[in-house]
């Protein structure tokens, strides 16, 4: 399989990352293994010889508009997901500099960490897994946990030990 990632920079921000594009090839490539090795049955979407994925990172009013057009939640998110209908077309993932950097800062993460975990969370998004009930959530962490530890990066899911 041939994946082309189409990234698209709209807050400028974003540029000051270091290594962007080498960094969301790795976690698409991470997300894309594991949900490979995840049950078949799971992934709705079959990946096509040649495979394209759209990435956009934009601003909070970029994606507060999406949320309000396209969910109807007037409200600026950390990440949306449109699958594709077109076989050679996984789709698009657009993520919000604010609510990211907002969300890394309060969770003590690196932003290059909190933007892989969105890309992760996206991609499986678009493969067909969701979070709605307690059972989708627990195995949309769990391979989210995994592809994030093929990274080197912790769980944000993990729960601290209390002394």
């Amino acid at each position: 399989m041939s994946l082309s990632i189409d990234i698209a920079i709209e807050h400028d921000a974003w540029r000051d990352l270091p290594d962007l594009d080498a960094s969301v090839e790795r976690a698409v490539g991470a997300a894309l293994a594991v949900a490979a090795q995840a049950e078949a049955a799971q992934a709705e979407a079959t990946l096509a010889a040649d495979t394209e994925l759209s990435l956009m990172l934009c601003d909070d009013a970029f994606i507060r508009d999406l949320n309000a057009r396209w969910r109807d939640k007037d409200a600026a998110t950390n990440v949306l997901s449109f699958p594709s209908a077109d076989p050679a077309m996984l789709g698009d993932i657009i993520v919000a500099y604010e609510t990211c950097a907002r969300e890394a800062r309060d969770e003590g993460r690196s932003l290059a960490d909190h933007l892989a975990h969105m890309i992760v969370h996206g991609v499986f998004h678009l493969l067909g897994f969701d979070h709605l009930d307690d059972d989708e959530a627990e195995e949309m962490e769990r391979l989210e946990a995994q592809a994030l530890a093929s990274l080197g990066i912790a769980s944000p899911y993990a729960v601290e030990a209390t002394p």
